[in-house]
């Protein structure tokens, strides 16, 4: 490997617990702190593990004037008075809050300065007027050139769609098909917003249940606007082999790119791809190996592009990756098997350690109707704004 930014961080840091809450508008959620109160002690309880052995709490919460209560850190001491006077820290990365939350504390575990860490991601979306949730998205834009957009984020990412389809010709049927594709898997994730199998056809079709967003994006290409929490503790590999279940990360890596999509050829994503390059490199493993892959499908076409940033097929190829069942559930390599953001939603502080807890899931065989049988190797990539804070996680079983 050329260079300290592709050694990660050091492999061996474990998943040994989890806790998911469902997703959605949580009317009997009335904000982060009873998110967080749902997911810390079940998280702990999981590993099988005591409130007094966690020894740093990090949590991921993007809000942004979703809710007037910030600086959260210390939010999950009214759940769990047995943290008070443990060191707890608020990380934020846009859309890849949760994976930033999860590097932060993977981080205190290779300095040594603890044995377990608790990593919560939560979001409480559904309190403000959908206007408001709008602008306060495209805060994970380059506003001085895109804070105009018509259509908030979703117009950001129809730019990037128009561009796509400009060079590399209509790509309708495959959104569609993705779109189809994740709602028909997220039927059988028990956390997802949006448990219907809505279909091809309707996916593909402009309908008054199914309207343009922005540019040739459907409300059928745009995930959810939701509510909800996931939380881990992670340990160190050689205290994970003492405990039930251990997911190990073989790779974890983080490459940003610009933010402005004018400094960059956006129809690459070539932040991630630098991402899954480095992350590959980290755990000696290539596309191939993988037995699965839960990516962050935010709008349809950032899936489809994903798809080509991995190397699962050649640039301007992605469409093939869908339309010919490769990614599909029982394909060569399922994407998405929880639904993925489209059907599960995306509240945007949880959506990173949620794709890491259902990863998980899969690998210790827990993953019910989602399970990918046999699965023993997952990629996992969450990133923050159009492609410019991108995280790429390797993850296998360790027992």
């Amino acid at each position: 490997m050329a260079g300290l930014s592709e050694k990660g961080l050091p492999a061996g840091a474990c998943i040994v617990g989890w806790a998911h809450t469902p997703f959605g508008r949580l009317e009997d959620a009335p904000d982060a702190e009873a998110l967080i109160g749902r997911v810390a002690r079940a998280a702990i309880e999981d590993a099988g593990i005591d409130p007094a052995d966690v020894d740093a709490v990090y949590v991921g919460h993007f809000n942004g004037g979703f809710q007037k209560q910030d600086f959260p850190s210390s939010l999950v001491l009214q759940s769990l008075p047995e943290l008070r006077f443990r060191p707890a820290t608020r990380l934020e990365n846009a859309c890849a809050t949760g994976s930033a939350a999860l590097h932060g504390a993977m981080d205190f575990l290779a300095a040594g300065r603890g044995r377990f860490t608790l990593v919560i991601g939560v979001e409480k979306m559904t309190a403000i007027p959908g206007a408001q949730v709008g602008d306060v998205l495209l805060g994970c834009a380059y506003r001085r050139e895109e804070g105009e957009i018509p259509a908030g984020f979703a117009g950001v990412f129809a730019r990037i769609a128009d561009a796509y389809f400009q060079r590399h010709g209509d790509q309708s049927d495959a959104l569609a098909a993705i779109a189809a594709k994740n709602h028909r898997n997220g039927v059988d994730n028990p956390y997802a917003q949006m448990r219907k199998d809505l279909g091809y056809d309707f996916c593909r079709t402009e309908s008054e249940r199914n309207p343009i967003v922005a540019g040739p994006l459907k409300r059928t290409d745009c995930s959810l606007v939701s509510d909800g929490a996931a939380a881990v503790i992670l340990t160190d590999s050689e205290t994970a082999a003492t405990l039930n279940k251990a997911v190990r990360f073989r790779a974890a890596v983080q490459v940003n790119d610009m933010m402005p999509i004018s400094a960059r050829d956006i129809t690459r994503f070539e932040g991630a791809r630098e991402a899954w390059r480095q992350a590959y490199a980290v755990a000696g493993v290539g596309v191939s190996d993988l037995s699965f892959a839960e990516v962050h499908d935010c709008f349809t076409i950032a899936e489809l592009i994903d798809y080509e940033a991995m190397g699962l097929v050649p640039e301007g190829q992605g469409a093939r990756a869908v339309l010919d069942g490769t990614v599909a559930k029982g394909g060569r390599l399922p994407v998405n098997p929880s639904g993925g953001l489209k059907s599960k939603g995306h509240p945007i502080g949880a959506t990173g350690v949620s794709m890491h807890v259902l990863a998980a899931m899969q690998l210790a065989g827990e993953a019910g109707g989602m399970q990918v049988p046999g699965a023993s190797l997952a990629g996992v990539f969450n990133m923050g704004g159009a492609a410019v804070a991108n995280y790429v996680s390797i993850l296998e079983r360790l027992r």
